[in-house]
């Protein structure tokens, strides 16, 4: 009779604990963490510039038509605001309307440079599912005045330039596949030399191929902060059920995190995304507006 008792408390104990995080999940999936990061590089002339990066918003809201979200990018003032791709759920539903508020809405007020994440690209490759929405989406937002790259680039002012990799989706799928030789010059030409290159790259996985292409600063996501973030381990698990990776959410450089290192200045800055699906679970985990202030010596 003991153990049975003892069995009940620790099922009552686990169902409580479980009920307890499931709370702080919800709390976490409504809140904004905007983080600034600080970026120097002699390639950088004068006052450098402020960029605000936003990735994997997945249709979520943060206020009616993501008020809270819009007045978090107001307040930085940025010079740019740069988005990383997975702004809508394409599994099944392919709705526009959230992203397409949200981008718009911010175009209005700053330039505003939009890459393909994985969802993007496959509701271009799954036509017999969503037919011409990705037509749609980046119609829209280019009427906007959103410069959409995917396999191009733009320079902007003096000092920078934006390249957006439109990342195969088989790669998303298999989470093993690598580009094949030459696959980014190909696809992107060589990076400029003079100016500070942002890569847009929607997963984080091919840090070692954005370095050795030349990215002075490669912007990604795809990740969601590895869902659960424990302290020192870092982010539980990724998309592609890899536990533990190491790049799942903050500031890397490649000099530490690469065994060859490509261009030894390569930055990676990994979002933690802003919304979730499939598993809607964040745990130490707040969605991500990402500030970089990008300075010269």
């Amino acid at each position: 009779m003991k153990a049975i008792y003892e069995v009940s408390g620790l099922a009552a104990g686990a169902l409580l604990f479980g009920g307890v995080c499931l709370l702080r999940s919800e709390y976490e999936r409504d809140c904004l963490s905007v983080e600034t990061y600080t970026i120097r590089s002699p390639k950088i002339k004068g006052r450098g510039k402020t960029f605000v990066f936003l990735s994997d918003l997945h249709d979520h809201e943060f206020g009616r038509n993501n008020i809270r979200l819009i007045e978090a990018v107001r307040r930085v003032k940025p010079d740019a605001v740069l988005v990383g791709g997975d702004m809508m759920v394409a599994k099944g539903v392919g709705k526009l309307e959230t992203a397409l508020e949200l981008l718009c809405t911010l175009a209005k007020e700053f330039p505003v440079v939009c890459g393909n994440g994985n969802h993007e690209s496959r509701m271009k490759r799954e036509t017999h599912i969503y037919g011409t929405k990705y037509l749609e989406y980046r119609g829209a937002l280019r009427k906007a005045g959103v410069v959409y790259l995917a396999d191009s680039h733009i320079n902007f002012g003096e000092d920078f330039a934006f390249y957006g990799l439109d990342i195969p989706e088989r790669v998303y799928r298999s989470g093993k596949d690598r580009f094949a030789c030459g696959y980014m010059d190909r696809a992107l030409g060589r990076p400029m030399p003079e100016r500070f290159c942002i890569l847009l790259a929607h997963s984080p996985f091919y840090f070692g191929e954005y370095a050795s292409w030349g990215a002075d600063l490669a912007l990604a996501g795809h990740f969601h902060g590895g869902t659960i973030r424990i302290p020192v381990l870092g982010g539980l698990m990724t998309p592609q059920y890899q536990f533990f990776f190491p790049w799942c959410g903050g500031l890397y450089d490649a000099r530490k995190e690469l065994t060859d290192a490509g261009q030894a200045g390569c930055l990676m800055l990994v979002s933690r995304g802003l919304g979730t699906h499939s598993i809607n679970i964040r745990f130490n985990n707040k969605p991500h507006v990402a500030v970089i202030r990008a300075k010269g010596l």
